[in-house]
């Protein structure tokens, strides 16, 4: 019986060293270019990830780009791991080419809501960092006043093609079938898996939730975006990384006995 868990990153199961997680952690992201740790795992987690990677199928599933995602050291490499929010597939490390050409040929219907998006958003006042399109599977940047530039974008874009994602100060335009969920179907029926596990945090991970057959999220996000959950995290009793890998480790156990 083959179980595959995509989780999430950022949030999930690494926080960024701006957010105090405690003195007992272990830096996973070393960032050359400020010199520094930037994410980081609790102690326990790290361990506990250790474990589910010998016991199931771990995918790591981000939105972060390649390079992003490859500064993250879990200890191990993930035999899988999608990235560019699933239209990215990596294997052992390596891109896996037809699967970003499928990719590319579900955003075609969009292209033309990414390129006017992209006008927009080149013409945008608001806009405070270089407008990336990331393989043309992501179209992303920053903006001072994020509310006001994804109004914009909703009045002027067909929002049944594309997704306007607002994260903070960081604003992103993605084709409607380059999302996790989408990315967890192809793989658990390219694998032929008998079972979906599924942990996120954000926005970007409500579809993925959706698509597995058991979904783990903090309380905040199901409140705020009424998500349907199979396990809920209160994140003011514990850390969301320490609960769900608790959970799928429970999981595998009692799955084993059955």
């Amino acid at each position: 019986m083959m179980i595959l868990f995509f989780a999430d990153m950022d949030n999930t199961l690494i926080y960024s060293y701006k957010r105090d997680i405690g003195s007992d952690k272990i830096g996973v992201e070393f960032y050359p270019e400020k010199n520094q740790m930037i994410s980081y795992m609790t102690k326990t987690s790290w361990k506990l990830l250790q474990k589910v990677a010998h016991k199931l199928l771990f995918i790591p599933t981000t939105t972060r780009t390649i390079e992003q995602y490859q500064r993250i050291n879990l200890g191990f490499v993930p035999l899988y791991a999608l990235v560019c929010n699933g239209g990215i597939l990596l294997e052992n490390g390596q891109e896996n080419m037809r699967w970003y050409a499928d990719s590319r040929e579900l955003a075609a219907p969009a292209k033309k809501e990414i390129e006017r998006a992209s006008v927009l958003l080149k013409q945008d006042e608001y806009r405070s960092f270089p407008l990336k399109n990331i393989r043309d599977l992501v179209l992303f940047t920053k903006s001072n006043n994020p509310i006001k530039t994804v109004e914009q974008l909703h009045k002027s874009l067909d929002l049944s093609m594309v997704d306007v994602i607002c994260n903070q100060a960081k604003v992103y335009v993605i084709p409607k079938k380059i999302d996790k969920g989408t990315a967890c179907r192809r793989l658990k029926e390219k694998l032929y898996a008998d079972c979906t596990i599924a942990a996120g945090d954000s926005v970007f991970d409500i579809s993925m939730l959706a698509a597995a057959d058991i979904a783990l999220a903090p309380k905040r996000l199901c409140d705020a975006y009424d998500v349907k959950a199979n396990g809920i995290c209160d994140e003011e009793q514990q850390f969301f990384s320490e609960y769900i890998l608790k959970f799928v480790l429970d999981y595998r156990t009692n799955f084993a006995r059955i």
